[in-house]
């Protein structure tokens, strides 16, 4: 069998693994975005400003970071068990990416409405405990940093390190980053009622902090600091 990282003429190593990356992301989307088709729910479609709603709006734009952070270490790791980790949040966080995409298109909303975790006020998980409170609210970079996500200058760092040290660098910012999405679905399955949203909220909790385990003990064999 042809080694895909040879097959390409004139295309260098990180590049073929860079598209590939690409292509399994894009299929992943499609695949999670085509598999409600034909299900139906038990309850009344979840309304705009529903926790469903906003569930599936935020955990988009959280997986989308993910999955660049994700294919921005696959790309340039030369660790293997890193690289297997970066695919399996790429494709995984892709597939319900493109499902929680779906839902919205299924239940005739947008794609984007209401602030940051919005939907989330009411719950111990709204603006760090403090839902309903009268202080002044949170900028959308408080609340991008409440969710666990990088930011500009941490992604741009990211970019530019290489081996160990930007493999130590996705680590923390990926168990950060998984440390925000908790929360987030716990407040789902408290808020929601529908059946598959809750599912997979539950999903998420589960395999985000086995993953959270799983990349401690990375760190520590690769002896991270910081």
């Amino acid at each position: 069998m042809t080694d895909p990282t040879t097959a390409g003429r004139g295309l260098p190593r990180w590049a073929l693994i860079a598209l590939v990356a690409l292509g399994i992301g894009a299929l992943a989307f499609a695949i999670g975005r085509f598999s409600m088709f034909g299900a139906a729910s038990a309850v009344a479609a979840p309304a705009t400003t529903s926790a469903e709603a906003g569930f599936a709006r935020d955990m988009q734009v959280h997986h989308a970071q993910a999955i660049e952070m994700a294919m921005e270490i696959y790309r340039k790791t030369e660790d293997d068990e890193v690289r297997t980790l970066a695919y399996d949040i790429a494709t995984g966080q892709s597939g319900q990416r493109g499902e929680m995409y779906g839902w919205l298109v299924s239940w005739g909303l947008p794609q984007s409405g209401g602030p940051l975790m919005g939907w989330m006020g009411g719950t111990d998980h709204a603006h760090g405990g403090h839902g309903g409170s009268d202080a002044e609210a949170p900028t959308a970079a408080e609340l991008e940093a409440e969710m666990g996500m990088a930011s500009a200058a941490e992604l741009d760092a990211l970019r530019a390190a290489t081996g160990t040290a930007a493999d130590c660098d996705f680590l923390g910012l990926m168990i950060r980053h998984h440390q925000g999405a908790i929360p987030m679905s716990e407040a789902v399955i408290e808020l929601g009622s529908e059946p598959r949203v809750l599912a997979v909220a539950q999903s998420i909790i589960e395999t985000q902090e086995a993953e959270i385990d799983r990349m401690t003990s990375m760190q520590e064999r690769l002896g991270c600091t910081g």
